[in-house]
């Protein structure tokens, strides 16, 4: 029978723990004993307790104090079936972190929480072990049910005064796939996305549209993708939503910058909103401001996804010395953007 603590699902976040031979135990383990997080908040654990309580252990002989104790945490006991260490992953262990998120949504779904919070995994072990997705992202829109999702990064300037937000129209393609993806009606519907979570916390956000090419094209010469059509777009975009301020398309190595400004000096603010067309495109520039601090988040589907932007860290598994930022980060930005005043002032941490 579940616990009253089972019952509060306004107050708890699933928690994926991903594949049990990266850093996603350790993080969570000393994410969850950070005062950073509020102490209303209840977690849900979907993993191997044994794993969870060996790693505690081990975190504590390695001589860390703050650490949650699994304890006093509800598992929902998930076990693994043959025994994996620490920096050592195998196909066993990434099957066990699919059935672990598989687990978290459906629970989730079941509105037994208020988001999913999902720790890395190794998407060529996925693979290895006949889950053939592109990563965690398109495995929770198929099971949800949904035609299209959207992946945003999302950080908090280390002042605390301005979120950067980027938005990728494609994810996980090969380079020479990109630009025959990119279409228009694509771009127009991430623009959409783009502003309707930037609306949570502006009510006429400025937003910014990278360019496909070097210089953005430079009037067709290094390219025709932004004079054929995505200009073109843009306006007839911006016609659309006179009250948002749309730059772009901006030539790509520049169109961070302001970013960067807002990103490290305080009071003072960016565009409220980047679409990158590709993934490195906007993941480059996000790292490398907020490595630690950056949380993906999943958008279009029925329940709110976060997950720390960084990987498994297989070369540092088992050696307590993970950084927590990015999962303290994803949890802290599941519970704000769910809250009661989500989509209606600003969100700050």
């Amino acid at each position: 029978m579940p616990s009253p603590l089972e019952n509060n699902a306004s107050q708890q976040l699933l928690i994926a723990l991903g594949d049990p031979a990266g850093i996603g135990m350790e993080v969570t383990l000393k994410a969850l004993a950070s005062s950073k997080l509020p102490a209303s908040l209840q977690p849900i654990l979907v993993g191997c307790r044994r794993s969870l309580i060996t790693t505690h252990a081990r975190l504590i002989q390695q001589g860390h104090s703050t650490v949650a104790d699994p304890s006093r945490l509800i598992v929902d006991d998930q076990p693994l079936e043959m025994t994996v260490q620490p920096g050592k992953p195998t196909t066993a262990g990434a099957a066990a972190g699919f059935r672990w998120l598989t687990r978290a949504v459906e629970r989730v779904q079941q509105g037994q929480g208020r988001a999913l919070v999902t720790a890395p995994i190794a998407k060529y072990l996925w693979h290895a072990a006949g889950h053939h997705y592109p990563g965690q992202t398109e495995r929770l829109a198929e099971l949800a049910g949904s035609p299209r999702c959207s992946m945003l990064f999302t950080a908090i300037a280390p002042h605390g005064t301005w979120r950067l937000n980027t938005l990728l129209a494609t994810t996980h393609l090969p380079f020479s796939q990109i630009a025959a993806t990119l279409t228009p009606d694509l771009v127009e519907h991430k623009l959409n996305v783009l502003l309707d979570f930037c609306k949570r916390f502006r009510p006429d956000p400025h937003l910014v549209v990278a360019g496909l090419n070097p210089h953005a094209g430079e009037a067709g010469r290094l390219g025709d993708e932004e004079s054929t059509w995505l200009t073109p777009l843009l306006e007839r975009w911006r016609q659309q939503h006179p009250s948002v301020q749309l730059d772009g398309p901006v030539p790509p190595d520049t169109c961070w910058l302001n970013a960067a400004r807002a990103w490290n000096q305080p009071h003072c603010s960016g565009p409220d909103g980047y679409l990158a067309l590709y993934h490195d495109q906007g993941l480059i520039p996000v790292k490398l401001l907020a490595f630690d601090a950056a949380v993906n988040t999943t958008l279009e589907l029925p329940f709110l996804r976060t997950s720390p932007d960084h990987g498994t860290g297989f070369d540092i598994a088992g050696r307590g010395i993970a950084r927590s930022d990015s999962m303290v980060a994803a949890l802290q930005a599941a519970w704000h953007l769910t809250g009661a005043q989500a989509g209606r002032t600003r969100i700050s941490t």
